[in-house]
């Protein structure tokens, strides 16, 4: 793997959600790396399942799940009390870079939008960024 020194993560709970479990693994290795305490689900009920169990600080998830998309994910997540994690702020990952697709997963309360394939740099950039103004959206190519 890449070595790459970005923020340090300590203290935080991760959330990864994507169906391809190698992605899972490779995200939660770099965020892990950077102190990060990672959790993986490949679908949304076992995402909303780690909710039960402990409130992450930052939810990344795959918009393209299958049975239930990543929207579907964070409108569930968001009829949780904030107690609960239902104001976790989040950030899409896509496979699509369509101008559209980005607004839109903005526009369902995701507050930033990673396109496939993910730089190290990037990803890590906006999750610093997403935990220090979880209510801001933004995109990032």
């Amino acid at each position: 793997m890449v070595e790459f020194d970005g923020p340090n993560l300590s203290g935080f709970r991760v959330l990864v959600v994507d169906d391809d479990a190698d992605n899972c693994d490779v995200l939660a290795a770099i965020l892990e790396h950077n102190g990060a305490h990672v959790v993986t689900a490949q679908s949304a009920a076992d995402a909303l399942s780690v909710f039960e169990k402990e409130c992450p600080h930052i939810l990344i998830s795959d918009i393209g799940l299958p049975d239930e998309d990543g929207f579907a994910l964070l409108r569930k997540v968001r009829l949780l009390p904030a107690s609960r994690g239902g104001n976790v702020p989040a950030i899409a990952l896509t496979g699509y870079s369509q101008l559209d697709d980005r607004y839109t997963s903005t526009s369902h309360g995701f507050q930033a939008q990673l396109i496939k394939p993910i730089a190290i740099e990037s990803m890590l950039a906006t999750v610093s960024r997403v935990l220090a103004r979880p209510t801001e959206a933004e995109t990032v190519p």
